[in-house]
C-alpha cells in the first residue's frame, strides 16, 4: 500500500472528515424560502466556529439575509500563488422522506458508507477540503502563498454565493481553484455550460368546441418545441461528441398552461410557457446559439401572424474548459497518482458548478472530490466513507503541490 495511506496523518484525518461529514450532514441546509430554518444559516455558522477553533482566520458574509458565506484564509507568510478549495453548504431537497432508507439528515453510516442528504452533493467533499487545510497545519508542512476555503451559500440555486464571494474581491488573486464536487476523485478539466430560457406564447381564450374564435398557444408552442428539437440534434451532429461531456442539449422542462387561472378541458388558454434547460459544450457559442432559436421563432412568425411569442433569459453560463497544462490540473493529476497509486482519469462535469463563475472571472478550476458521480440529488443517497479519507489526501497533496517552495 501507498506510504502515504499507510501514515498516522491519513489515519487522523480519515476520523476526523468522517466524524465532520457527519455533523455538517446532521444539519439540514435544505433552502426552503419563507421558511424560518430554510436558509444555510446553521450550517455555515457551524462551519464558521470549526475553522476557527482549529486556529483558521474566518469571515462571514451576509449574502441576502439569513445567508451567509464562510472563508478562511490560510496565508503561509510567504510570497507565493494563492490556491481556492471551494465546496458549498446547501443541499437540494429531500422530497419524499418516506421514500429514504433512513432518516435522510441522520448521516446514519452502514456498510462503510454515510447515507444522508449531502453526504455525496457536497458536505462529504467540504469535509474533505477542510480537513485537508486542518492536517496541512497539524503536520506544520512547508508552503509558499495562501489557500482560501471558499465555502458558499445557494450553489444548487441561481449560485448568489460564489457571485457575491467574487463581486466582494475575494478571487481577485487567485491563481487555481479546486472545486470539490462528487466525481470519483477523476480529474474533471471541463464543465457543460448551460442557459436557461423561459418562453411565453400568447393566444386568445375562447370556448374548446369554437376553436375558430380563439387563438390556441399550445399549437404554437408544439410547433416552437419540434423545431428545438431539430436544432439540438442539428448542434450534435455538427460538434460530435464531446470527450468529456458527451452531448450539448436542449430540453424543455416545464410546460404550462394556463399560466395563471384554472386549466379546464374545454377552454383554449390565452398563454402558454415553457422553459428550457439548454446544456452546451465549449465548442458552442452562446450567441450564436440563441441567434439560432430566434430565427426559428421568426421562421414561425412569418408562417403564422398569430404567433406572438417572448423569450426571457433566465441564467446564461458558459461551458468551462481548463487546459491538462495548467499548474492546478498538474497538481490535481499528480496528487491522484501519488495518493491512489493508479492513474488518473480525465473528465468533465455533465452539470455547471460554482467553477463555472471563477473561470469566468479568469481563475483556472479543476473539479475533483469524493462520490458517485450518478448519486447527487438521488434518494438514499450516500458516500464511501474510505473516499473521504483517500479524497481529504487528494486534496492536501494536490495543495502542497500547487504552493511547492
Amino acid at each position: 500500500m501507498n506510504q502515504k495511506v499507510e501514515s498516522k496523518s491519513y489515519v487522523r484525518d480519515r476520523e476526523a472528515v468522517i466524524q465532520l461529514t457527519k455533523e455538517l450532514v446532521q444539519i439540514p441546509s435544505v433552502y426552503r424560502e419563507g421558511e424560518p430554518d430554510g436558509n444555510e444559516t446553521k450550517v455555515a455558522m457551524y462551519v464558521a466556529d470549526y475553522l476557527r477553533s482549529i486556529g483558521i482566520e474566518t469571515h462571514v458574509e451576509e449574502v441576502v439575509p439569513g445567508r451567509p458565506n464562510v472563508i478562511g484564509v490560510v496565508d503561509s507568510g510567504k510570497p507565493g500563488k494563492t490556491l481556492l478549495f471551494e465546496g458549498h453548504t446547501d443541499v437540494v431537497t429531500e422530497g419524499n422522506r418516506e421514500a429514504w432508507t433512513y432518516n435522510p439528515f441522520s448521516a446514519h453510516v452502514e456498510n462503510g458508507r454515510m447515507f444522508g442528504r449531502g453526504t455525496n452533493d457536497t458536505k462529504g467533499n467540504l469535509a474533505c477540503m477542510i480537513t485537508a487545510v486542518h492536517s496541512i497545519l497539524q503536520d506544520k508542512e512547508s508552503f509558499t502563498g495562501k489557500i482560501i476555503l471558499c465555502i458558499p451559500v445557494d450553489e444548487e440555486g441561481m449560485m448568489l454565493g460564489i457571485k457575491h464571494f467574487i463581486k466582494q474581491g475575494w478571487a481577485d488573486d487567485v491563481d487555481g481553484a479546486i472545486i470539490c464536487e462528487p466525481e470519483e476523485n477523476n480529474v474533471c478539466i471541463a464543465q457543460r455550460g448551460a442557459m436557461r430560457i423561459r418562453v411565453d406564447i400568447y393566444g386568445k381564450m375562447a370556448h374548446g368546441a369554437i376553436s375558430w374564435s380563439g387563438i390556441n398557444p399550445n399549437w404554437r408552442m408544439a410547433r416552437l418545441i419540434v423545431e428545438l428539437e431539430k436544432l439540438e440534434k442539428e448542434e450534435q451532429e455538427r460538434l460530435g461528441e464531446d470527450p468529456y461531456l458527451k452531448w450539448p442539449s436542449i430540453t424543455p422542462t416545464i410546460l404550462q398552461a394556463p399560466v395563471k387561472g384554472d386549466a379546464q378541458i374545454n377552454v383554449i388558454p390565452d398563454h402558454c410557457m415553457t422553459t428550457l434547460d439548454i446544456r452546451t459544450v465549449p465548442s458552442q457559442d452562446h450567441e450564436e446559439l440563441v441567434g439560432k432559436i430566434e430565427a426559428i421563432i421568426e421562421k414561425l412568425k412569418e408562417a403564422d401572424p398569430d404567433f406572438k411569442v417572448e423569450l426571457t433569459m433566465l441564467d446564461n453560463r458558459p461551458a468551462t474548459s481548463t487546459p491538462k497544462e495548467d499548474p492546478v490540473v498538474v497538481a490535481a493529476y499528480e496528487a491522484v497518482k501519488a495518493i491512489t497509486g493508479k492513474e488518473p482519469i480525465y473528465n468533465g462535469v455533465p452539470g455547471a458548478t460554482d467553477g463555472t463563475f471563477l473561470h469566468m472571472h479568469g481563475v483556472p478550476i479543476v473539479t475533483i472530490g469524493a462520490g458517485d458521480r450518478d448519486v447527487p440529488h438521488q434518494i438514499d443517497e450516500y458516500i464511501d466513507l474510505e473516499e473521504l479519507a483517500e479524497t481529504t489526501a487528494i486534496y492536501k497533496e494536490a495543495a502542497l503541490r500547487f504552493l511547492a517552495e
